[in-house]
């Protein structure tokens, strides 16, 4: 698995790097330190995991995630556990305190799981004012237009972010998403049942609750999705 190395003191990429040749099922790809950096590099490597110093001059490890369409597994490293509750509310995959303990290494490197191949976004950071979110593709019911901006449901929650419908429509599986009309996305394991409506198009229900209307273009679409 590929890791990127994230952290603005050169001594704390050293002593991870050290302690990371213990685990040979991971490969470190790159170092950064700062989030510019980091940002170019993820785009270019696209790493399995990546290993995130939190207070960064310049841009924080949060922020860095704000910046990313797709986001990989992420472990915190930190010397300051005061992060440690808004790291596990984005659902990182471990918070790790500095000076790294090689046991606590080794838990968090045993639950990394390699990415997919070719990439499918399959996780995604959401920022609403100061609450934020680490997002599996798989939670997301529904995603609607808001002009430049796409309003994600998920688990009760409904916050905005600055990404268009139609440039994430290009990195969901298709498979799994479907373009019910042009202000809407559903996720097909979310349907609960299907009807016609009264001008003939399909009527949606999500176990979330929503009803969503079908494009009659697209009817005949999700009928072949669903196999109806």
């Amino acid at each position: 698995m590929r890791a990127l190395l994230v952290d603005d003191e050169r001594i704390a990429r050293q002593e991870l790097w050290r302690l990371l040749l213990a685990h040979p099922e991971v490969e470190i790809s790159a170092e950064a330190q700062n989030g510019e950096q980091a940002l170019a590099l993820i785009q270019k490597l696209v790493p399995d995991v990546i290993f995130l110093d939190i207070q960064m001059p310049e841009m924080t490890g949060f922020e860095l995630l704000a910046k990313l369409d797709d986001v990989p597994q992420i472990i915190f490293t930190t010397a300051y556990d005061e992060y440690a509750i808004r790291a596990f509310e984005v659902s990182a995959l471990d918070y790790l305190l500095k000076p790294i303990a090689p046991e606590r290494l080794a838990a968090a490197v045993a639950r990394l799981r390699p990415r997919k191949v070719p990439p499918r976004l399959e996780q995604v950071f959401v920022r609403d004012g100061e609450r934020c979110w680490l997002v599996r593709v798989a939670d997301i019911y529904l995603l609607e237009s808001e002009g430049n901006y796409t309003r994600v449901c998920f688990k009760g929650e409904r916050p905005l972010i600055a990404r268009s419908l139609a440039a994430l429509e290009t990195r969901l599986d298709p498979s799994m998403f479907f373009r019910t009309n042009r202000g809407q996305i559903v996720n097909l394991k979310w349907v609960e049942s299907v009807e016609t409506g009264p001008a003939g198009n399909l009527v949606i229900k999500l176990r979330s609750g929503e009803t969503i209307s079908a494009s009659r273009r697209q009817s005949s679409a999700l009928k072949e999705a669903l196999s109806l």
